[in-house]
């Protein structure tokens, strides 16, 4: 017996020496000397004990193949085979297919990637788990990975992986790219732009990497200067591949401001994904909103919440509105947007619908440096400040608005009406009234006037509202609202609020009711006009 000392005898050094005088051959040195008997025993070896050659099984059927065994090599191709149409039919859009011709391919990783995309695209969560485990830290996996990432709105994620692959890697140039779509979807554009001139440096005629820097000048700056730069992909693209005529299409008609979007959108929808939000997008912007709910897929959450807020206020459905609230609050307060400018929108939305106006503040405020000129932003902006009383700056937000569409909209005349008289500016207030013409939402806004002006103190305008509101609906009754007013007028005369002049206005006001107490009033007016001589007439 002898004792375990952990060592070894000399004699097992020695032979191990022999041993490693004696170089196995490689398989190229093998298929060099056509020697396939023994590259097909190399193969089948290096299988059995776990170090398998890349690409094995296409060699043993190579093998096989050239030793006559082609019934073996036959089962060997047609198994890779299977693999290899999967990944067409995957990128035809053809994914059912896909999936049943990669379930009678051999297990490995190309097909493990495929059915990972597949149970992505079957939005099927138990399986994608399952494929995802058995990923391995090879890069092929973890650019599948990190796709999938992308894909599921996890940015940051994939950023993680694409970092570090490039740093294990740093001639994989077009992984930048792919941080730059990152950092464009988390809206950090100015980061994106400095990821994507490392690449355009090195691929300067790139489709994607032109495109993207364009969508950047787009977000950054205007539709302008996206167009610009997007006149060199038109330039090199001019003998290209179809892809690039297709996106320019696109991407023209969105810097554009939707011109020509019902030409260009719709054959785009099955080819280019944006094409079918722009479309909703152009519908809403549009008014068009029973147009919209057949182009949306259950992930789109945000344009959900929108049309179901805009036709929550169109039709007055409670129901609507509430749904829209909760598509909001989804997105806003998921891990993977509460920190993105859409996500903080989003939560800015909900809040807005519950009427929870502080807090909306709070959202808007975080991101409003993205948005100066930007109209609907600044609408919905300056509606919460007025919603808090704050009608000092919520007018002077309402005024940057130049979309005249918002301009014309009752909603905005109403509260810039309301700012006006809270800021002591009636007159502006009755201007916007004398604009408007004769419609249903002029009656509205001139009981708006009349009521505020009158809690304001704005007595002259208020008795206006109440004298034009008494023309318009003969049967209700203004009249103690406009007589309040008239005298109001009068006590603000007495103390020298109001000028004496004002009174010439108020009894021809006065004398358009037919009501027993004007005689009264305006012999009390005349009175004092006399004794303070103010000519009436």
């Amino acid at each position: 017996m002898k004792p375990a000392v952990g060592g070894e005898t000399p004699v097992s050094i020695s032979e191990k020496k022999k041993k490693n005088k004696t170089k196995v051959p490689r398989l190229e040195e093998y298929l060099q000397q056509r020697d396939y008997l023994g590259a097909l025993t190399l193969l089948e070896f290096q299988r059995n004990i776990g170090e398998k050659e890349e690409h094995a099984d296409l060699w043993i059927g190579y093998c096989a193949f050239h030793l006559g065994d082609h019934k073996r090599a036959m089962e060997v191709f047609l198994s890779y085979v299977w693999v290899y149409l999967a990944c067409v039919l995957f990128f035809l859009g053809l994914y059912k297919e896909a999936e049943e011709a990669a379930s009678k391919a051999p297990v490995s990783p190309l097909q493990n990637r495929l059915l990972f995309h597949l149970a992505h695209k079957f939005n099927d969560e138990k399986r994608l788990m399952s494929f995802h485990q058995n990923l391995e830290d090879v890069t092929e996996d973890q650019l599948s990975l990190a796709s999938i990432h992308y894909m599921r709105s996890h940015y940051q994620e994939a950023i993680d992986i694409y970092k570090r692959l490039l740093l294990q890697n740093r001639d994989f140039l077009a992984l930048k790219v792919y941080v730059a779509l990152c950092y464009y979807k988390l809206d950090y554009y100015d980061v994106s732009q400095e990821v994507l001139a490392v690449y355009l440096q090195s691929i300067p005629d790139s489709t994607i990497a032109l495109n993207l820097k364009a969508c950047n000048h787009f977000r950054l700056y205007n539709g302008k200067a996206a167009e610009a730069e997007l006149k060199n992909l038109i330039d090199i693209s001019s003998c290209s591949f179809e892809f690039a005529k297709e996106l320019i299409r696109h991407n023209l008609v969105v810097f554009r401001g939707g011109e020509g979007a019902l030409q260009v959108l719709p054959p785009l929808i099955d080819v280019i994904p944006e094409a079918r939000l722009n479309l909703v997008i152009y519908y809403l912007r549009q008014g068009v909103n029973e147009k919209i709910s057949h182009l949306l897929f259950s992930q789109e959450y945000i344009l959900k919440g929108v049309v179901n807020a805009a036709l929550g206020q169109e039709i007055g459905s409670r129901d609507h509105l509430k749904i829209a609230q909760q598509f909001f609050q989804l997105v806003g307060g998921s891990a993977s947007e509460c920190d993105t400018i859409p996500g903080r929108q989003c939560m800015a939305s909900c809040f807005f619908l519950l009427r929870q106006f502080e807090d909306v503040l709070v959202y808007l405020n975080s991101v409003k440096g993205y948005f100066y000129n930007d109209d609907t932003f600044n609408f919905n902006y300056a509606q919460a400040k007025a919603a808090l009383g704050n009608y000092k700056e919520a007018e002077e937000v309402f005024l940057l608005i130049q979309n005249e569409k918002i301009k014309n909209d009752y909603v905005y005349l109403s509260w810039l009406a309301r700012c006006y008289i809270m800021n002591q500016k009636g007159r502006l207030a009755w201007e916007l009234y004398l604009k408007m013409g004769t419609s249903s939402d002029s009656f509205s806004l001139l009981q708006l006037i009349a009521n505020d002006c009158y809690k304001m103190g704005q007595f002259y305008y208020a008795a206006k509202a109440f004298d034009a509101l008494e023309k318009l609906d003969p049967g209700s009754n203004y009249w103690e609202g406009k007589r309040g007013a008239c005298v109001g007028i009068f006590q603000l005369i007495l103390a020298n609020k109001e000028s004496k002049e004002t009174l010439k206005e108020v009894v021809p006001l006065l004398r358009n009711t037919g009501n027993p107490q004007v005689e009264y009033i305006i012999r009390a007016l005349r009175k004092w006009a006399k004794d303070n001589r103010v000519l009436l007439s």
